[in-house]
């Protein structure tokens, strides 16, 4: 066997392998021969068919496949002897059996970036505060007090914030029906904002009854793809309005919300400890980020294009699969496939960049997934989907799904261990004006 190793970028190898007459040549005799003996064919009775006749039908079928046999018995031998560290599956090209009757592939393959590990131990990491105000558990409480109300119809008074209105409506852009933006008894909690506060604004003084045509200019940052950006003219009929009538904050009301509650007090503090836990684990997921940041800013080197591509790809799956949830496809909501490779590669190539600098310390500090950091992750799932552990495993008996899961398990534990050797300090105060143009961006993102 002949290898021959081109450098194709930093990379990239591009490999060209040959194998002789003498490997492949048997291997194409020993198909025909089969094929010969058991072929059956118009004018020929079954074993006498001439030779010539089998490869002239099956010559395309037989080199084929004996070609697929020759790749995969060969390839990572290759890689194995030549010392090619090899991140992905090849792309196998020009493929050809040659004159002499040897046999000749190309395989490009992407290779692990070599890279020297920066420091990792010991990162300064600004850890997010965990406090509950009481403000936030009275808000928490008018919420619950808010969606418990009765809802009572009034039809004397025009519609106020606060208020539940049912109504049809139909959305014009540029003259013509938007299908996908039409309902008909629809409920608009006015004021909560589910709806846009560009919509629900619209609503406040109509009477029930009277119809009305509004324009709507959704900014580019709505979060509603089919709407952002848009003026859109919404003819609307208000079919009923219905005001709340709010129950009073006592112990009675404590125990209409559950009955593990005998008092508003003991309703408060299950609130706090709920939101100290969710706050502990956002605070959780932001260390996380501004770790991941602080290894990236400390580690830049190239990554393998094919591995970006794939990540592109994934996040261009995830996008379709969330619009398609809401009945919505690409071409709906202004976007590409190329759009979103070209507003998502930046972030692909960080997150693979990444993975590698945490493999790299992982590969140092001697971290694997273990039998009882499997059997934590496949719990976890169950009590996520309230599944048996059994249930779950049902889940990932192809290596394919069990590769990414106990890939996802190894960078946590890495994580974790990089947590554990962080210099956690207090989150530096925001001044007001950054922290509005911060939540803005968050918004747009």
């Amino acid at each position: 066997m002949e290898v021959n190793i081109e450098g194709v970028g930093a990379l990239t190898k591009k490999l060209t392998i040959t194998l002789p007459e003498s490997e492949v040549q048997p291997r194409l005799n020993a198909e025909y021969d089969k094929l010969k003996k058991d072929s059956k064919m118009k004018g020929f009775r079954r074993g006498k068919v001439p030779r010539s006749v089998v490869v002239k039908n099956y010559k395309p079928q037989v080199e084929g496949e004996i070609g697929e046999k020759l790749v995969q018995e060969t390839y990572f031998d290759v890689i194995e002897k030549e010392n090619i560290d090899a991140v992905t599956h090849p792309e196998i090209t020009s493929v050809n059996y040659n004159e002499d009757g040897s046999f000749t592939y190309i395989a490009n393959v992407d290779t692990r970036p070599e890279f020297e590990l920066g420091e990792y131990k010991g990162i300064e990491v600004e850890k997010p505060e965990v406090e509950i105000s009481e403000e936030e558990i009275d808000a928490e409480i008018a919420t619950l007090q808010k969606e418990m109300a009765v809802l009572r119809s009034v039809d004397d008074r025009e519609i106020q914030n606060g208020d539940v209105v049912i109504v049809d409506f139909q959305g014009y852009h540029k003259g013509n029906e938007m299908k996908q933006v039409k309902n008909e008894d629809y409920s608009v909690d006015v004021g909560s904002g589910r709806m846009g506060p560009e919509f629900e604004e619209k609503l406040v003084g109509m009477k029930k009854g009277e119809e009305a045509s509004h324009e709507v200019d959704f900014p580019e940052s709505h979060p509603n793809p089919i709407l952002k950006g848009k003026k859109v003219e919404f003819k609307i009929i208000v079919k009923d309005v219905k005001e709340r009538v709010l129950a009073d904050l006592n112990d009675e009301f404590a125990k209409e919300v559950s009955e593990s509650f005998e008092t508003i007090d003991a309703l408060k503090e299950s609130i706090r400890e709920r939101k100290i836990k969710e706050r502990e684990e956002s605070a959780e997921g932001i260390i996380t980020d501004r770790l991941m940041q602080k290894l990236l800013e400390a580690h830049d080197f190239e990554v393998p294009n094919r591995l970006v591509a794939f990540e592109i790809e994934q996040m261009i799956k995830q996008t379709e699969d969330q619009l398609k949830q809401s009945g919505i496809t690409l071409e709906a909501a202004g976007l590409s496939k190329e759009k979103l490779a070209e507003q998502n590669a930046d972030v692909a190539a960080k997150r693979v960049r990444g993975d590698f600098i945490l493999k790299k310390i992982g590969e140092v500090e001697e971290i694997k997934v273990e039998d009882e950091d499997m059997e934590r992750g496949f719990k976890r799932i169950g009590d996520q989907y309230n599944m048996t552990v059994a249930k779950v495993k049902e889940f990932f008996q192809s290596r394919d799904d069990l590769l990414p899961f106990m890939n996802e398990l190894l960078n946590e534990k890495i994580l974790h261990f990089l947590k554990e050797q962080a210099v956690m300090v207090a989150e530096k105060p925001v001044p007001a004006e950054d922290a509005e143009k911060k939540e803005e961006e968050s918004e747009e993102s």
